[in-house]
């Protein structure tokens, strides 16, 4: 006679497995909240493999007592806690100093320290709705996750939570064991650091739809290294930055001197799309003909204006967001003649 519990094992085997597959799912979006806490893409995924670790091995003793999101958010939110404790804020060169001229006498020397980086849109912008894929773009925009670094560990995980994620003040409360007070205190606080930190341009930069006619005026003026077209694509209050080079400039007549200096002709620009906005992989020239990463370019736009150029040099980028380290016209990579512009699936 066959057991009344034979069949339980594959039972438990099976609701494990749907589970983890639910976990799974969450994956794109616990990147993008784990991103806005630590403000890298590297640091970001480390964290969700870690929150998924914790909840797989959690996974037999779940039994939905809390909703699986919150319990999710809940392991994420302590694992960036636990990361960003004693850590040195990350930023960007606007966080460090005023501008420079752009000459050759501002020209600096590249500095290690966390820097803030880009996140590849492919990791975790998703949304149903265009309203709330808008929305999502404006969260991950540089300047508003620049911003956030300024804020203590618990105060920006209760803005994204409350702000960001739309949370209910008592679902974060529960969350990180506050009061419903505190966290409102909490949230007050941090919008004025916010505000403290994000100008009205800032508010703007990056914001809505990406402007492809621009972005193909842009595309035609580099190619052909035409910096006056350049400079007047540009935004009266345009930033231009290269991390981890310390170094910017704000407005056109900086941008453009350092433009007339360094633009090189030779590089190559594969589109992609970061922090909301349309970005590039920047390729310069190597031996024997091939293209070398050197950089992940992120273009902000307001106002039928370019308002922000920041050049993250940083080749190990390049992976993350599915981008070769080198092409190589002759080794059956796409073809590449300087200067083109691919297209890269999003």
């Amino acid at each position: 006679m066959t057991s009344p519990d034979a069949h339980r094992p594959n039972q438990i085997d099976s609701t494990r497995l749907s589970l983890e597959r639910d976990i799974e799912a969450h994956r794109h979006q616990l990147t993008a909240y784990c991103y806005r806490m630590l403000g890298s893409i590297f640091e970001a995924e480390d964290a969700v493999q870690e929150t998924m670790l914790r909840a797989w091995r959690s996974a037999a003793t779940y039994e939905g007592r809390a909703p699986l999101r919150s319990w999710l958010y809940r392991i994420a939110t302590n694992v960036c806690l636990d990361s960003l404790n004693g850590r040195q804020r990350r930023a960007l060169p606007m966080d460090l100093g005023a501008p420079s001229a752009g000459d050759q006498a501002s020209a600096s020397e590249p500095v290690e320290m966390p820097w803030i980086q880009p996140f590849p849109d492919r990791a975790g912008l998703a949304a149903d709705d265009p309203g709330d894929a808008v929305a999502v773009r404006d969260t991950i925009r540089l300047a508003f996750v620049a911003a956030l670094q300024h804020l203590d560990s618990r105060p920006r995980a209760v803005l994204i939570l409350r702000d960001v994620l739309a949370w209910p003040a008592v679902e974060v409360a529960e969350l990180l064991e506050m009061t419903p007070t505190a966290v409102h205190s909490m949230l007050l606080r941090g919008r004025r650091t916010i505000a403290s930190r994000t100008g009205p341009m800032d508010a703007r930069r990056g914001r809505g739809t990406v402007d492809e006619q621009l972005v193909a005026k842009y595309v035609d003026a580099f190619a052909r290294h035409d910096v006056g077209t350049l400079v007047a694509l540009l935004h009266h209050d345009a930033v231009f930055s290269m991390p981890p080079l310390p170094r910017w400039m704000r407005g056109p007549l900086a941008i453009g001197t350092w433009w007339r200096q360094e633009l090189c002709r030779d590089k190559t620009l594969v589109r992609t799309a970061a922090n909301g906005s349309a970005a590039f992989g920047v390729y310069e020239p190597a031996a024997n003909g091939v293209f070398e990463a050197f950089g992940i370019q992120v273009l902000e736009m307001a106002d039928g204006r370019i308002t922000g150029i920041h050049t993250f040099i940083d080749a190990a980028l390049f992976t993350r967001f599915g981008l070769p380290l080198a092409l190589d016209p002759h080794a059956g990579q796409p073809t590449v003649v300087p200067p083109t512009v691919l297209p890269v699936d999003s």
